[in-house]
Parts: C-alpha cells; sequence; structure tokens
C-alpha cells in the first residue's frame, strides 16, 4: 500500500505523467494507469487517502460492490474462554460446546464458528494476551536454583532397596553456565549447602539469587512479599548475595533454570540412566563428569560455549567468595543460670558472670555455639560433643572472686545443707568437690535445695548419710533414697546388730563346725550325749533339727565339702562362726524327720 499512496501522491498533488510514476515507484505503467483509474472510480483522492489506514484504502479501492460477503458469526467472549481456561481440568472442546449452545438463541439467528475456527481465534487471542518479556540478564547479576521434578537413583548395597533422591540445578543467567549435584533430600540443611557448593563451583557470589518457593526458602508462599527463612536469610547475608524467590506457578521468572533442569535431565540423567549407583558420592562424582561435557559443549545458535561465554561475563561480575563457608545454625532463647552457664542439647557452655539471669540467644552450629545479646555476640564456644552434662567453660567469664558469684557461693550453701545435718552437708561438700570447678556443682546443689523441700530434715539427714555409706553422694542417690522410703530403714549397723548370734543352749554357734585346731571339744561328755544321735556308731551324727552328718575324723582332720565355710551360699552369717539359726524350711525338714 505505500507504493499505492505515492502513486496518488505524484498524480493528483505533483501532476505526473504515468512514464514518470511508473520510474519512480518501478511499477509497470499498466499497473500506475490500473490504480489510477481505480481512484477515479471510487472517488479517492489524494486528501482523502491521506486520511484512510491501509486497510481502509485497500477495501475502497480493491472490493468490487457485487462481491459475496462472507456469513457473519455469533462473537466469541474471548476473555471468558481465556478465565475459564484457568480452570483445572477445563477443556476448548467443553467451551467450544457452550459457546455453540448459547449461539442457538441469539437474536440475529447467526450461526456460531465452527471448533477448528474457535481454537484458531482463541490461539491468537492469547498470543495477544500473554506477552512474554524477554529478560535480559547482566553478568553476575543472577543465579537461578530449582530441583529436577525427574529424580535420580540409587541401591542400597545391602538391602538392595531403590532409593529416589533430588538432583539440584543451579544456573547463572548471563552465561547459562550450568552447576548441578544430588541430594538426599530437599530438607533446608541441605539446600543452603546445595547453594554453598554451587557459588563455590562459580567461584564467586552473584547479585541475586532466584530459588523457588519451597520450604527451605520462604517460610511461606506468597505472591507478592514471602518471609526468607531465617536461616537461608542468614546464608544470604554472609555470601553478600538477595534473595528473590520466583512467584509461585511461574515458571517464567526462572526460565534459566527451569531450561537448565530440562537439559540436565536429558544430558545427564538419560545418560545415565543404565548405570547402577550404590552411593550418593559414586552419584555424584558420575554427574560431575557429565557436568563438565555439558558445560564446554559448543552451543548450536551462538558462538562458544557455556564455560567460554561465563569466563567472558559472569566469572568477571561475581563478588568474591566469604573467607569460611556458611554453617546452618539453630537459634534457642536460654537463661544465663547462676553458676552463668547456659544449657543447649544437654551441654552447658559459660557466659560472662555479670550475665547471670540474663535472657539470651544461643546459636548453634555444627562446630560452634554462640551466646547473642541484644543482637551482640558475648561468647563463642566450640560445640561439645561430649557425654550429656558435659560443662564448656571459658576462664575469663569465671569470677575473681566467690562473692561476687551471686547470692549463693560455694560457702553459703554448704552452711545451707549443714543446718539440715553434717552429712547432708557432706554431700553438698562432695558435689562441689567431684566437679572441675566448684561452680558447676551449683545446679545440682540448688536443683537438691528445690527437691527436698517437701521432706522433713531428719528424713534428709538420714537419706544423706545412707547415700555416703553407699558410695553414692550425688542428688539423684539422695532424691531416690527419699522416693522409695529407703531412709526410713534401720542403718547398716543396726541391721548386723540385729543378726548377731543368740545365746542358748539349744543353739550351737558356728564353732561347733570348726576344724582344725582351733576345732571346739566338749568337755562334758554328758552334755554332749544328750545332743547325739545314738546312730554315732555309724559314724554319723545329727544336729538338733534331725540333719544326720558325718562326723570329723579324729586329730583334726578336714571335714567334708559340705561344711565348709566356702561352700555356703556367699553372704550369709554364720560362715565365719558368728552362728544363724538354720532356715525355717530346714527345720521342719528335721522335724518330719524325727
Amino acid at each position: 500500500m505505500r507504493r499505492i499512496r505515492e502513486v496518488l501522491r505524484l498524480r493528483f498533488e505533483l501532476s505526473r505523467t504515468h512514464r514518470e510514476i511508473s520510474t519512480a515507484t518501478r511499477l509497470s505503467k499498466g499497473a500506475v494507469h490500473e490504480y489510477l483509474r481505480r481512484a477515479l472510480e471510487r472517488g479517492v483522492t489524494w486528501e482523502l487517502a491521506r486520511e484512510l489506514t491501509d486497510v481502509e484504502l485497500e477495501a475502497r479501492l480493491f472490493t468490487r460492490p457485487d462481491t459475496t460477503l462472507p456469513v457473519e458469526r455469533v462473537p466469541i467472549d474471548l476473555d471468558w474462554v481465556h478465565r475459564e481456561m484457568r480452570k483445572k481440568a477445563m477443556t476448548l472442546q467443553l467451551l467450544w460446546v457452550e459457546y455453540r449452545d448459547a449461539a442457538r438463541h441469539d437474536e440475529k439467528t447467526r450461526k456460531p464458528y465452527q471448533y477448528s475456527q474457535f481454537c484458531a481465534l482463541y490461539r491468537e487471542f492469547r498470543g495477544r494476551v500473554d506477552v512474554v518479556m524477554r529478560q535480559d540478564h547482566r553478568a553476575g547479576e543472577k543465579a537461578f536454583v530449582d530441583y529436577s521434578g525427574l529424580q535420580p537413583k540409587i541401591v542400597d548395597r545391602k538391602t538392595g532397596e531403590v532409593i529416589e533422591v533430588e538432583l539440584y540445578v543451579a544456573v547463572l543467567g548471563a552465561s547459562n553456565y550450568t552447576y548441578a549435584e544430588a541430594t538426599l533430600s530437599q530438607e533446608r540443611d541441605v539446600f543452603i549447602a546445595s547453594t554453598a557448593r554451587a557459588f563455590e563451583y562459580f567461584g564467586g557470589v552473584p547479585e541475586i539469587t532466584v530459588p523457588d518457593q519451597l520450604r527451605s526458602a520462604v517460610s511461606g508462599p506468597e505472591r507478592i512479599d514471602p518471609e526468607i527463612n531465617p536461616v537461608f536469610a542468614e546464608f544470604a547475608v554472609h555470601y553478600g548475595t538477595a534473595v528473590i524467590p520466583a512467584r509461585p506457578r511461574k515458571p517464567k521468572d526462572k526460565a534459566k533454570v527451569e531450561v537448565g533442569v530440562q537439559i540436565a535431565q536429558r544430558w545427564i540423567l538419560m545418560r545415565l540412566r543404565k548405570v547402577t549407583f550404590f552411593s550418593l558420592e559414586d552419584l555424584n562424582e558420575a554427574i560431575a563428569e557429565q557436568l563438565e561435557i555439558l558445560n564446554s559443549a559448543r552451543f548450536r545458535k551462538l558462538d562458544g560455549c557455556r564455560r567460554s561465554l561465563f569466563e567472558q561475563t559472569d566469572k568477571l561480575a561475581l563478588r568474591p567468595l566469604p573467607s569460611r563457608r556458611f554453617e546452618p545454625s539453630t537459634w534457642k532463647k536460654a537463661t544465663v543460670h547462676i553458676d552463668y552457664h547456659v544449657e543447649y542439647d544437654h551441654h552447658y557452655y559459660s557466659a560472662p558472670y555479670a550475665l547471670v539471669g540474663a535472657k539470651l540467644w544461643v546459636r548453634a552450629t555444627v562446630s560452634t555455639v554462640e551466646l547473642m545479646l541484644d543482637g551482640q555476640r558475648v561468647a563463642s564456644h566450640a560445640r561439645s560433643y561430649g557425654p550429656k552434662g558435659t560443662y564448656v567453660t571459658e576462664p575469663a567469664h569465671r569470677p575473681k572472686a566467690h562473692q561476687r558469684y551471686g547470692a549463693w557461693p560455694p560457702e553459703r550453701i554448704i552452711a545451707w545443707a549443714s543446718e539440715i545435718g553434717p552429712h547432708a552437708g557432706e554431700i553438698v561438700a562432695q558435689i562441689m568437690k567431684n566437679r572441675p570447678h566448684p561452680e558447676q556443682g551449683f545446679r545440682s546443689c540448688l536443683a537438691l535445695i528445690s527437691d527436698v523441700k517437701r521432706y522433713s530434715h531428719e528424713r534428709v539427714e538420714a537419706a544423706c548419710r545412707r547415700a555416703l555409706e553407699h558410695g553414692s553422694p550425688t542428688r539423684r542417690s539422695v532424691i531416690s533414697i527419699l522416693r522409695n522410703g529407703l531412709d526410713r530403714m534401720p542403718p547398716d549397723d543396726q541391721d548386723q546388730q540385729a543378726l548377731a548370734p543368740v545365746d542358748h543352749d539349744n543353739i550351737r554357734g558356728g564353732d561347733y563346725y570348726a576344724t582344725g585346731p582351733t576345732a571346739h571339744h566338749h568337755e562334758n561328755d554328758e552334755e554332749h550325749d544328750r545332743h547325739t544321735d545314738p546312730r554315732q556308731a555309724d559314724g554319723h551324727e545329727t544336729d538338733r533339727y534331725g540333719r544326720g552328718l558325718p562326723r570329723a575324723a579324729e586329730g583334726g582332720a578336714e571335714p567334708p565339702t559340705e561344711l565348709r565355710g566356702e561352700a555356703r551360699l556367699h553372704g550369709r552369717p554364720g560362715v565365719d562362726g558368728e552362728g544363724e539359726p538354720p532356715p525355717l524350711a530346714a527345720a521342719a525338714s528335721g522335724e518330719a524327720d524325727q
């Protein structure tokens, strides 16, 4: 239409001849004649042609009045179709059926579009509505991270179980330089560690990190302003990068990594599909080999490869890595106890003694435990993995004198216990003595103070005495004795006194069974005969309960084995000559024999 307009201008405004117009527009003289004839027939002048659009001018010049116009159709509400297509399980076929049924009630009796034209019109409309913005990525600006939906597998060598693992992928925006690795899960600490290794693989830190809105990156999905996971936000501060998550269900926000994941699936996973891996380490070694091939493969439509483009663009613009790798941390609120230690994971870490009673934040990583007050670090310790109850104490945190420990110095705690009794004071002193530093016994002593409030002083003193006698001077022993009522049992010396031998004519002591030169000899034969069975002529005698006993040989010969002290039950009184009445069961048996 541009040359037609030029023909009209040269003829009606400049009055040029057909030959001159043909030479200027490079049209044949016949074409120039035909355009001018149509313009004269339809009354199109140059002034009118300047006001008309190309479509309108073409309709004026080339539409024949007697031409049959196309049949008018029922218009389609394409906005309604586009909204409905966003719903789950919706199809164009169903929407066309609804449109066709509604067209039957058209007032002008127009016909509906057929299904093929219906779909073509909607595709054209969607192409105008869903306009894709081309993103231009500056060097070193963005790194996109995501997980693959297609999961690699490893096999447990012992059980043969097939375990699906995750494939983590990170892509730099400007160069498409790609990093990938396999992990056991998408948990927060695993995700952070993978991102840290990706930055190390790139050799620097991008300005912006764009993850998906998974729980490891954000506290909860949010379209406009998602809240970053606190630990991942701390990771971003450590590396000096900004975290801008992609919007939910908007893969175009991170199109680079979406394509990167697809390429990693096709280039890496499909090439390794016939290989069986028995450990995550073996799988990652194979992924690393394929990753080098991928980054070195030449582009089809561009010059160079991912690696060469990375070295020319992103590598020069990335920010430097920090001096140490970030360690995911766990935060917990804790109070500084009177012993100026705080508890974390059943271990105790010291804080400056002036902070006794203060509320601190404990920030724990795999290797360190930090104590924070108002955002400032007041103490740092190497994390302890020793037995539960282990104390980690910084000497600089200890006061110079016990008077500055607080309201309960060791002297006061021992004095409190001594008010109950000397054994209670001894228990407290032993607790203090058995710790590397006396202050570390404060916690047990103060717990003992709280525990014994429900018992009388007499019971507590008795329990402490019993704990000392058994060689267990600890708070747990004292509380166990009190709970089980063992403090009310007679002392061990009273037990021995209660079991002392009884002096009676009808009871023989242990010396009766003694052997050797110290064996007892009866001076009174008549008294001896009264307690001797007539069967003694056979070489046997019986005790007072009718049990037959072999008689010892003359001259102090050794008695049979069953009479030796070591053959008796261990720990029973009487085997060493102190005497013991026979068991009731044995007595009953003897009476039956008689």
